[in-house]
């Protein structure tokens, strides 16, 4: 971020020297045997060319500082080629149209110009492996290597992508940023995961091209991975870059469920499980409902772990027939309220979907333990009703851990439209202070979290069945207030830009005679800080326009009041049409500048007076 930032000042001094000598930048100097080029004269020097070796530095880059009378030999070994080979190095700070066409993100950055088109150096920085490299880029006979990544239109892409047992497509749009930065990582991990036995195949679709491909995958947004099995996507949900995606990708590759043959392993996932245990019962491999079984298994197998078995000992052990799918809970959570197992019959006409219904249905206990390693997994629905105490299920803690969770079943098995949950008060201590029952002084607190973020917490006395009880009825009668994490409201909020708080942001941004442009910031976001000007001028431009608000919301301070409104990094900004608050616009893909951010208002503006275009 700072790199970007720091080279303001310098832009401007370069600017102004350009009015007095024309034509200074554009012609090429040398420096101890290295040519310095810039944006002014890149292209007239390289064009007529056949290899340029280019160095991407940064003035306070120390690598590069190291690295310089290294390259200043192998100028001079290069010069002495026959042909000689000019070597080059640009300054991407002040370079910046040349930085973002190469992609260049770190310093010192090699690359080989052949004809125009770069080649990507990886190897060591030392002047015997760059001039190796350069030598043979240079031959009149080299060609580059080809793409390990596949390129499939809509041609060819039933063909590759149903015959696959696996692959990778992304789809992705050619002026997009992170497409951009994804594309060597991809590349990269397409070669190595091309070595394998069998290879696993990676790749990509221009979904700019292919309008049918994207729309038949419901592509929104750039880029978009998806796994497919036998031509069914699934979601690709791992990392992006190089060593991620491989070994995402070895994992996906294995079957998706794990076989078990002793009865022994059943009782220790009862004995010392933590979570829902999934066992498929069959008679062999070639079943048909085995089949269909890895094929469901395969769409959850991010969030479940599934087992299967041929077993007829464990057949026994859980009294059931083959054909039939098992979900049951580690004993910890089982209790006299709820069934001890949920079995599900594959008959001939079930299908994958019933399978997933039966597993998600019965995946949670009726009071679980809910920690932040399943949370987002498992504890997702709303609305949750937490009971926060010393939650321990260790042998020492159990007794004591079970007396509360066993209070909170008594409830439970009432409200089923509920999920209920016990948390250690430890693990959230955050989410505890931000519910005001810090210092509650009770061992035990209860919160209920609702859709939209809305929170409520109950007030502290000592607890019991018959309490939580009348809390939850209370909340099921609308009678609770919740609780709004917010800044103070704002005595002065007369400037171009609406200042919005947790306790505001449904009267400011969520009204209905307005149109509301509204950016999520953090204080220590460097981007947002870049941003401010920008976003203040946009106010001045709109401040005397009816019905149109310009805001913004610190939200590490504040919460957001609504679920349609996602930051998931900052700054994000939504526009929110007054007749759509539910429907909110994300701004993507565009540079944040007033030009974009303007037209982006007015392309979604429901208010705006369309005069000046008439005159």
């Amino acid at each position: 971020e700072s790199v970007t930032e720091d080279t303001g000042d310098d832009n401007d001094a370069a600017d102004e020297d350009d009015e007095d000598d024309e034509d200074d930048d554009s012609e090429v100097k040398e420096e101890n045997g290295v040519l310095v080029l810039n944006d002014a004269n890149f292209d007239t020097f390289t064009a007529d060319k056949d290899t340029v070796l280019l160095e991407f530095y940064a003035p306070w880059c120390g690598h590069c500082k190291q690295f310089a009378p290294e390259y200043e030999k192998i100028a001079k070994t290069l010069k002495e080629n026959d042909p000689p080979i000019p070597v080059a190095k640009v300054d991407a700070t002040t370079a910046t149209s040349l930085a973002s066409r190469f992609d260049v993100s770190g310093y010192p950055t090699i690359k080989i110009l052949k004809k125009g088109q770069p080649v990507d150096y990886d190897g060591s920085r030392t002047e015997d492996a760059i001039v190796a490299k350069v030598k043979e880029v240079s031959d009149p006979n080299w060609t580059p290597p080809p793409e390990a990544t596949l390129v499939l239109t809509q041609d060819n892409f039933d063909e590759v992508v149903n015959g696959a047992d696996i692959i990778l497509v992304e789809f992705y749009a050619p002026w997009c940023g992170h497409c951009k930065r994804l594309a060597p990582e991809y590349e990269k991990a397409a070669q190595e995961l091309s070595k394998r036995t069998p290879p696993i195949p990676l790749a990509k679709v221009d979904a700019t091209a292919e309008t049918e491909l994207a729309k038949k995958f419901d592509v929104t947004g750039y880029p978009t991975l998806k796994i497919f099995r036998k031509g069914k996507p699934y979601d690709y949900n791992g990392p992006r870059e190089k060593y991620g995606i491989v070994d995402y990708m070895i994992e996906q590759a294995g079957p998706p469920s794990k076989q078990i043959q002793a009865t022994k392993q059943v009782q220790e996932f009862l004995r010392d499980g933590d979570d829902v245990i999934i066992i498929g019962v069959f008679s062999g491999e070639n079943d048909k409902a085995y089949q269909l079984y890895q094929e469901a298994a395969n769409g959850l197998r991010e969030d479940y772990k599934f087992h299967h078995t041929f077993s007829s000992e464990i057949a026994k052990l859980l009294k059931v027939s083959p054909g039939k799918v098992v979900v049951m809970q580690p004993e910890k959570f089982q209790s006299k309220h709820e069934p001890k197992m949920h079995v599900l019959d594959l008959k001939d006409s079930t299908d994958g979907s019933e399978i997933k219904e039966h597993v998600l249905k019965h995946a949670l206990p009726l009071v679980g333990h809910r920690k932040p390693s399943n949370d987002a997994k498992r504890y997702a629905k709303r609305p949750l009703v937490v009971v926060y105490y010393s939650v321990d299920f260790s042998f020492d803690y159990r007794v004591a851990t079970q007396y509360w969770r066993g209070k909170v079943l008594e409830v439970a098995k009432d409200y089923p439209e509920y999920v209920f949950a016990v948390s250690d008060e430890e693990d959230y201590s955050s989410e505890i202070k931000d519910l005001g029952l810090l210092e509650s002084g009770e061992d035990v607190n209860v919160a209920i979290l609702d859709e939209g973020g809305k929170k409520y917490a109950m007030e502290p006395e000592e607890f019991d069945s018959d309490v939580l009880r009348q809390f939850v009825l209370a909340f099921k009668k609308g009678k609770l207030k919740p609780i709004v994490k917010s800044q103070p409201v704002p005595k002065n909020n007369k400037g171009p830009v609406k200042v919005v708080v947790g306790k505001t942001f449904d009267t400011i941004v969520m009204d209905p005679k307005n149109d509301v442009l509204i950016e999520f910031y953090a204080p220590w976001c460097g981007h947002c800080k870049k941003l401010e000007p920008v976003y203040t001028e946009l106010g001045k431009k709109y401040k005397n326009e009816k019905n149109l608000v310009i805001a913004k919301m610190d939200a590490t301070a504040n919460d957001v009041m609504s679920d349609h409104y996602k930051v998931e990094g900052f700054p994000t900004i939504y526009f929110a049409p007054r007749d759509k608050k539910n429907n909110p616009i994300k701004f993507e893909g565009g540079d944040r500048d007033l030009e974009h951010l303007s037209k982006f208002i007015e392309e979604h503006s429901t208010t705006l007076s369309r005069t000046k275009e008439e005159l």
